[in-house]
């Protein structure tokens, strides 16, 4: 009977992910780096295969360099989705390319730290990714709106899935040196499919937040302004009066170019005067557009979503759920207006 290690399974599931989102790249506008995120955890996930269910040698000199690549990757590619200003410059993202480097020179000359080495790595790029996600939602202006909370989500599960990584090599080093590696083989294994999986989906998720075109840079950010409610009656013109709630691709920095109001102003206006951040505030406005459709005319479902520029079913129904506490079917049952006796 053929053995087929899980971590194999864990890879195919990747890559059935990694072909969703290149089959929807257009419409969804998938990031290239979380999608070579994907391929990465996938290829990952292989050699953690061929090295604890084959036990093929050559993987264990490849399996810490392809570890320690990863917490990098899914750093950088969440940074694709801030402000271009903040996406820092080219010689500090050069320095991402440090930790495989250093892994490869410990693979060659002292094998001993590998697992010390990537506990460092992991629980620091932990760190760093929920950095970027301090400010909640807000802070990813490059994402779609409609997308925003999600891509967050993604974010903070990414960096729980790397503390993961680095708590299941910290528990592969341990079983080294209390039980001569016992334990090793099962703790490793299944640390990897479970991190690589979580990685890879969140990396998915937040792939599909990313607009189908790219955007340019923003003007330079002024003095901060005290007057917000002249910021937020700017933007809700603009997004009642010339219904740019409807643009799917919306983005927090290409309100921002409308507006001509820096990104963090608008934010901090939002956040003050309705109190909430700003892809709720839009989606707010887009489902109350649908509720009208749904209540006033004959349009699908699907199709009062799209026109009140949601662009997937499920942002439309957990927004919808969100604001109305109900299924867009139950809402339009029971808001219709019903025929004269």
């Amino acid at each position: 009977m053929i053995f087929v290690p899980l971590s194999f399974v864990a890879a195919l599931l990747l890559v059935i992910l990694l072909v969703a989102a290149l089959r929807a790249r257009e419409t969804t506008g998938g990031n290239t780096a979380f999608l070579v995120l994907v391929a990465l955890c996938a290829v990952q996930s292989v050699v953690v295969g061929l090295r604890w269910g084959y036990h093929v040698e050559a993987a264990r000199y490849v399996l810490p360099i392809l570890a320690a690549s990863l917490p990098p990757l899914v750093l950088l590619s969440f940074r694709t989705l801030l402000q271009r200003d903040d996406a820092g410059s080219g010689a500090v993202r050069w320095l991402h390319a440090l930790p495989p480097l250093v892994m490869i020179a410990l693979v060659l000359f002292v094998p001993a730290l590998i697992d010390v080495a990537l506990i460092v790595i992991f629980v620091g790029y932990a760190l760093a990714v929920l950095n970027l996600g301090r400010s909640g939602p807000d802070a990813l202006v490059e994402a779609r709106l409609d997308s925003a909370v999600a891509a967050h989500r993604a974010l903070v599960i990414a960096a729980a899935a790397l503390c993961l990584s680095a708590l299941f090599d910290l528990g592969v080093l341990l079983a080294f040196e209390w039980s001569m590696g016992a334990n090793a083989e099962i703790i490793a294994s299944n640390a990897n499919i479970l991190g690589l999986f979580f990685i890879g989906l969140t990396a998915f998720v937040a792939s599909r937040a990313h607009p189908s075109a790219p955007t340019q840079p923003g003007p330079p950010e002024p003095s901060p302004s005290e007057q917000d409610r002249e910021i937020l009656d700017r933007v809700q013109r603009l997004l009642v009066d010339q219904k740019l709630y409807r643009d799917d691709n919306l983005t927090l920095s290409r309100l921002a170019r409308r507006v001509g109001v820096p990104a963090r102003q608008i934010s901090g206006a939002v956040n003050r005067l309705a109190g909430k951040n700003v892809s709720q505030y839009i989606n707010d406005i887009r489902i109350s557009e649908a509720c009208r459709l749904l209540r006033d005319t004959d349009m699908s479902v699907t199709a009062a979503m799209l026109d009140a520029g949601f662009q997937t079913k499920s942002n439309f129904n957990r927004e919808f759920r969100r604001v109305t506490a109900l299924s867009p079917a139950s809402w339009r049952e029971q808001n219709r207006p019903r025929a004269a006796a």
